[in-house]
Order: structure tokens, then sequence, then C-alpha cells
């Protein structure tokens, strides 16, 4: 419910009875009818919202409105007229001032001609045409206000006129709705049933309660029938589902729990006979958490499409009686309990861990909402919420096994996303022209089937706004951790503002030199054909062969290709092991002079002169930025796409339709929030972007402390002096500066900006155009486009798309990892180990060599 709407639930065709103590609602025909009512609603607003809904003529009937009241001393109510603004806003008020969740408004609706009949009952009959259908009215209600996200079974939808004629309203579904009694007959309302449980398909995470006083409630009648009398209630636990964090405490609260809201039987929170579950799942669901609030066990005696019946664990041992028999309400898919003994007389000999109904299935609906707001919850994370929530401590292997389902029943089945992509790339080109998916695939010896081995893809607005960005790509391979296994290679570019720009991305069977290449290749194709392009990555051979082979467009001069400073210094650190070496190393590559650069190489060959040969044998120009040329940008590593490699994090543990639908989200986030930036720095006149803009003030702070002599006017020959004493040349007419640092970064250094501040030279014409705020809003300005619903994409036509098997991964429990490790993921200054048997750092117990001396 949300914080400007009050939920209020009315009830019509029937009547009021009041006692001393409450004021409740009854009659054959009852009906309810959910309404969420805003805090600043009229009366007369009130009244036409009533009729809208209920279908109620207003030319022949009018309405009395009478509010369920609560009283200060002890849970009593009594009725309370709603006859202007003034009463609306007091009966609205009450979810404010009392503990009250939700209003119970009873309509008493009273024929405007005196000569009409009147029913028999005390009070008027509504009649409802043959044709209306109970999917028209509107049960969303409920106490959960988090947001529902769209799935194709709601029908609350804006479409859903367009699908059903006759459904009238679009009122927003919440998780939970407290029931409401209704009389039904079933030979009368057979087809009621029907639609009702059709309602409550498309309608997810809503649940209405009726009473009959007699009903047929299974093809295969038990010899204890039915009570005629017993009340006859409809439940559907809720399965709420969030994409916001904020929504988590709703998400796990809101389960349904019989014991703590005894409405769904009697004041103890047991079961009745006559109660009414939407499915056979739901009352298994509900007779798990029965069991686990109540800290017993139950066996399954029988359980078949149309049969139910459980026991207690322990009732030949104890001699416990509680038993639960449910059967099938004909003709649809409702289960009814018609056979309960309870509660349970057993005792438990000892404490227990772990509860046997608290299995993965229940695990998984626990942490749905969970798992879809944080793609990265843990296992043992998942141990503690399920803990906190039951006081049970599940196993890992259970609890592991839960978020498979999890990610199963919001994401779907691993296998069947193979074969699903191909229409979804043809459901996001529908909305989305113009991007790029480059398909490769094996033959297989089953017709009209081909096995999955590559897949590549870039969208449009990503292909467009690249043409603004710095010409500097990073690329990156990272694991899959799914069901099967796999590499997702990414290309990432940088913005004028330094920020990442996701550019293509690729699902491939693992990084060896063919997967690499095929991928740079897709990208010279069908992505950018931009000369010069500089390519920062790691040494991987597949990397370093693809970017000089002649065929692919990658090689000098079409392209230039440059290493990771962080990648460069952890293969130095594998093989000399030594840090004040790497230190060096990392020195020298930061280095902006050739000066600088031969200094700390000076240093590192009087220390150990073979790492010196070692550094040599790379070309200098491949990870120093002294002999860069000024193609990387000043960019030293491939964090834009370790960064982006995080973001993705958590998806790679999913199947391949979720990770490329989030590519596509985070993306469409991302122009968004950096197109709007933009806007507003070009509406406020802002020249460049806010990270160059940072960069020159302190350039320009600094340069107002050097001093200048002119040599030359005609060129714009200076000679700078800085505080500790350094000089450099600057020449303004070639832009240059002998610190090099203009030619690395692409906008002035401190010297430059001092001589045209001598000079009166705009220094801004030093700049490049990359770093604009026109080229920034150019590069996120391309718009993406909402995806059509599922059912609207093209149809595809093509050849059955299957996983290959050599990539599934076998056995249970936790994926082992493929990951290569270095010392790049030691932390720095984190402390080593130290052995409990021989106390020495560096090792533990399990792998102490000195174990035999020990003992």
């Amino acid at each position: 419910m949300s914080a400007s709407t009050i939920r209020v639930i009315c009830y019509y065709n029937g009547h009021i009875v009041r006692t001393k103590t409450d004021v409740e609602y009854e009659g054959s025909e009852t009906r309810i009818v959910p309404l969420k009512i805003p805090i600043e609603c009229t009366f007369q607003e009130l009244i036409d919202m009533i009729y809208s809904k209920t279908i109620i003529d207003k030319r022949r009937f009018k309405l009395v409105l009478i509010c369920k009241y609560p009283l200060r001393n002890g849970n009593r109510f009594q009725p309370f007229e709603v006859r202007d603004d003034s009463s609306v806003r007091e009966m609205l008020d009450l979810v404010n001032t009392t503990t009250i969740e939700e209003i119970e408004l009873f309509i008493k609706v009273v024929r405007v001609k005196a000569q009409l009949n009147q029913c028999v009952g005390g009070h008027e009959d509504v009649f409802v045409r043959n044709h209306d259908n109970v999917a028209q009215f509107d049960y969303g209600c409920g106490p959960s206000s988090g947001p529902v996200p769209y799935t194709g079974l709601n029908a609350d939808d804006e479409d859903s006129a367009d699908e059903e004629p006759n459904d009238e309203y679009g009122e927003d579904v919440d998780d939970e709705c407290d029931g409401a009694d209704a009389d039904v007959e079933v030979d009368r309302h057979a087809s009621f049933l029907r639609a009702f449980n059709q309602a409550l398909e498309n309608e997810q995470g809503v649940y209405v309660s009726a009473q009959a006083p007699s009903c047929d409630v299974s093809n295969h009648p038990d010899d204890e029938t039915l009570d005629e009398s017993s009340p006859v209630t409809y439940h559907l636990p809720p399965t709420p589902q969030f994409q916001h964090v904020e929504n988590l405490d709703i998400a796990v609260a809101s389960c349904w729990t019989p014991w703590v809201q005894p409405t769904t039987g009697n004041s103890s929170g047991e079961f009745v006979i006559g109660q009414v579950f939407n499915s056979k799942s739901d009352l298994q669901e509900a007779a798990k958490i029965y069991s686990i609030k109540a800290h017993q066990e139950y066996v399954v005696v029988a359980s078949t499409k149309k049969l139910l019946v459980l026991r207690c664990k322990k009732a030949e041992e104890c001699h416990c009686q509680w038993k639960l028999r449910a059967m099938v309400i004909k003709d649809t898919s409702l289960f009814v309990i018609n056979k309960y003994t309870g509660p349970h007389t057993c005792v438990n000999p000892c404490l227990n861990r772990d509860h046997h109904q608290l299995d993965s299935q229940l695990v998984s609906t626990h942490i749905k909402a969970l798992i879809q707001a944080q793609f990265t919850l843990s296992t043992a994370a998942i141990q503690a919420s399920v803990m906190e929530k039951w006081g049970y401590q599940i196993s890992y292997k259970k609890a592991l096994d839960g978020k498979h389902k999890a990610i199963r029943q919001l994401f779907g089945d691993f296998s069947q996303s193979y074969t699903q992509l191909p229409r979804l790339f043809l459901g996001i080109e529908q909305s989305n022209p113009g991007g790029a998916v480059v398909w490769k695939t094996c033959e297989t010896n089953m017709p009209n089937t081909e096995i999955f081995q590559r897949v590549f893809w870039s969208f449009k607005p990503s292909i467009e706004g690249f043409q603004h960005c710095r010409p500097v790509m990073s690329i990156d391979g990272t694991h899959l951790y799914g069901k099967y296994k796999g590499k997702l290679l990414i290309a990432m570019g940088c913005d004028g503002n330094n920020q990442l720009f996701p550019l293509a991305f690729a699902i491939t069977e693992g990084e060896n030199n063919d997967s690499w290449g095929w991928f740079l290749a897709c990208i010279r194709n069908h992505v950018t054909q931009r000369p010069g392009i500089c390519v920062i990555s790691d040494r991987h051979p597949g990397i370093m062969a693809a970017m000089v082979d002649p065929h692919l467009g990658w090689a000098t001069p079409f392209a230039y290709h440059r290493i990771c400073m962080r990648h460069f210094a952890s293969n130095f650190m594998t093989r000399f092991k030594d840090k004040i070496l790497k230190n060096l190393v990392c020195r020298a590559a930061l280095a902006s002079t050739e000066r600088k650069f031969k200094k700390h190489m000076n240093t590192i060959g009087r220390i150990n002169s073979g790492a010196l040969q070692w550094l040599e044998a790379v070309p200098f120009q491949l990870w120093a930025l002294s002999h860069d040329g000024g193609r990387r940008y000043g960019l030293m590593t491939t964090n834009i796409s370790e960064v982006f490699n995080s973001v993705l994090k958590g998806a790679r543990s999913l199947p391949v339709t979720a990770l490329v639908l989030l590519t596509f989200f985070r993306l469409n986030g991302y122009f968004v929030a950096r197109r709007e930036v933009g806007a507003n720095r070009l509406a406020s006149t802002e020249q460049f972007t806010p990270y160059v803009d940072a960069q020159i003030q302190g350039r320009v702070v600094k340069a107002g402390s050097m001093e200048i002599v002119l040599y030359d006017h005609e060129k714009g020959l200076f000679h700078v002096k800085s505080r500790r004493g350094r000089t450099h040349r600057v020449s303004l007419h070639e832009k240059t500066c002998t610190c090099v640092k203009t030619l690395i970064y692409g906008f002035p250094c401190s010297h430059i900006i001092s001589a045209c501040q001598h000079r009166c030279v705009d220094f801004r014409l030093f700049v490049d155009g990359y770093y604009t705020t026109q080229s920034y809003y150019d590069t996120w300005a391309p718009l993406f486009h909402p995806i059509f619903n599922e059912d609207e994409w093209p149809l595809y036509d093509g050849t059955v798309i299957v996983p290959p098997e050599s990539m599934r991964r076998f056995g249970s429990g936790r994926p082992k990892s493929t990951r290569l490790h270095n010392e790049m993921d030691v932390r720095e200054g984190k402390t080593l180990n130290r052995c409990g048997l021989c106390k020495q750092l560096g090792h533990n117990r399990r792998s102490c060599k000195n174990v035999n001396q020990v003992q």
C-alpha cells in the first residue's frame, strides 16, 4: 500500500449484522471489491468509484455506506455511517490512528423506487448480469506495499483491456489480500469457481475467502464427507517478487502464517475441515510452514494429483493422532481439507538443528525476493536468513539447492535458455533495430538442431555512442558460473568524463586464440571501423595473436595494442617474487617522461639484472606510458572492464537469457542517467566534462606560481620553470611540452596553461574534442526502447539451439572455481596464516609439512 492511498474492502450483496461488540456482513450472495482510495478522496469520488467497481446501476440504486469503526476500549467495533467529505476523512484516518491495516466498508443498496420488489432475507438484492465474469472484479489488496514486477501471468497491467474486452478495471494487484466471507453454492457456481481460479492464476499473490452451505468436493468422495455447514475458505499464499533492496523486509515478512493471523481456521491457527486452497502446492506449503512453526514433522501417506494425506511422523511412537486429508474439488485445481485431526499431541525428545519440512523448495520460496534484489546473495546469507525466520540451521547443500531453484523459478531453466536465446534477440531487435548479433554453432546428427558455441551482441546505442568516445577500448574475459561453463568476453570504451562505456559482449566456450580472434573480428566488422583505436588487455596468448593478425583489422597502424599495467606487474611478480622490484616496475610504467623511465629501469637493473632483461624483452610501448605516444589517454589498466565484470558478477550465475537481458537493462540505466547529466551541463553552458574541469582547475592554480620566459613570439616558444626548479620547453604553435602530459592525456598541462596565460591565449583550444560537453552528451544521447511483451515477439523459425553437453557442470554442490589465482588475488598488507601445529607463517594445519616433526 502506497503512502498516498488507503486500502478499503467493500462488501455488498448482503446485510449488516450488529452484535454488542462487533459488526459483520452476511449473505448468501455476498461480494467483495478491494479499492485503493486516495487520502484526499471526497465522498462523491468514493461513491463514483464504488459504482464503477461493483457495476451497480446508479439509476436504480443508491448506496448507504457503513464503516466498521473500532472502539478504543478493547477489541470492539460499531457501525459508522459515511455520508459526507468529513466522514470520509475520518474513515481513512483510521489507518493512521489505529492498528488496523485496511478498512472494511459495508454497502447497503437501496432501490430508488419504493415499488420495486424486496428480496427475502432483510437486504436488497443486487443482480449481476449473466455475462459478467468474476475475473472482472479486482481482488488487488493486501498489506504488502512492494511493487510487483510485470509477468505474463498478471492480468492487471495496462494492456489487459485489449486482451479481455470484458475487463473494465486496471487496479494494481498487491501480494496479499485478507479474505472476506460469502456463501456460495457449487451447483450454481461451478463456472464461478473456474473463473475465480483463472482470475487467481492471472492475478498473482491474491486470495479471497468464501463460505458455502454445501459442496461436492471430490470426484471420489471419502466415507467421511464434509459437513454441510462446514466453512469453505479459499487461500493463495502469496509469493511476492521485488526488484529493489528496500523491499526486502516486506518480502520476507509477507509469507502466509496461519498461526499469527488465524483467519484461515479457528483462533488457535489450526487447519479446519472445509479450508480450500488454490492448488495442491499451496496446501503443501501451508502444511510445511505450520509444521515448522509447531516444531513437529509429518510424513506423506498418499500424494496424487487428486489426493494428499499427511500424518504425524511420530504417530506410532507417541500415538499422535495428527492427520490431514485433502482432495481436489471437481473440475477445478482447488484442494479442500475434508478430514483433519489436530493439533499435535506428541513431544520432541531433543532439539533438532534442522527440520524435515524445511526443504529446498520452501527455502527457494523464502529467498526468491532476496535473489531478485541481489544476484550475488551468498549461501551463508541464505542460511542466516532461514535461521532468523524459522530458527533452524539448514545445511549448506540445502541452501544452495534452494538458491538454484529460486533462480530457475525467477529466470527460467538453464538448458531452455539457450533454445530461447535466438527469439530473445529477435524481441530486442524488434524494438531496438540496428544492433549486432553474430552466432557460431556446430552441426549435430539431429535434424534441425545445432549446438551452441558462441554468440556476440552489441546494442545500437553503444555502436552509435562509441563514435564520440576516446579511441580507447578495454577487453577482458570472465567466467560463467551457471549450470554450463563458458566465458563472457566484454569490450568497454571510455567516455569524456572518464567513465566506462559498455560496447560489446560475447559468450564463448572459453578463452583461446580462436575465440578472441572471432570476438575482435566481430567488433571490427559489426561495431566500429574507426582507425587508430588503442586496445588495452592482459597478455593472453589469444589476444596477443589476434592483435597482430593482419586479416582481423587490429594490426598497427589500424589499431594499437597496449598491456594492462596491473596484469603486467602481476606477471613480473609471479616470475621474480619481489615486491620492491614490482613497485619499481609500476613506477617505470607510470613515468610520463623517458628520463624518469630510464631512472627506474636502471634501479631495477642494479638490483636484479635478470628482471631488467625480462622487462626489456617486452616492447616498451606496450606497457610504459612514456613510450605510448598518447594512444591510451593515460589509461594504464583494464579497470573499466573489471568494473563492469563486477557489475555482472551475480548475473554470471544466471541463465544466458537473463544475462543478456541484464546487459540490456544495465546499459539503458547508464544511458538514461548520463544523458541527463550531459543535457544539464549543456543547458548550463558548461564547455567540458566534470573530469576535465577538475583537472584543469587544479593545473590553473599550479600554473600561477611558475616563471615564464618567452623565446619566440611567432612560434610561441617558452621556457617554463616550476616551483621545484624543473624547467620545461613549451611550444604553443605545436601544442607540445617536454613533460609530455598534454600528449598523454589530451588536455593542457600546467606549463602550457601558464604560457597561455602569459600571452592571453585561450588554453581551452588545447583540450581534445572528446572532453567537451557536447561530445559527452552525444555519447549517451542514443536511446534504448522498451522491449515488447514476449507474446508480441517475432517467431523464430531457425534451427533449434541446444547447449553443448561438454560444457555442462556435473556433480552437485558449489561449482569448483576455474579462476587462475595469482598474487593479484592477495590483498596488500594481509596477515599471513599461522599454522596451529608448528606456529609458522604461510600455511595452516591442513597443509603443514612439519606435522611429523611436531608429533
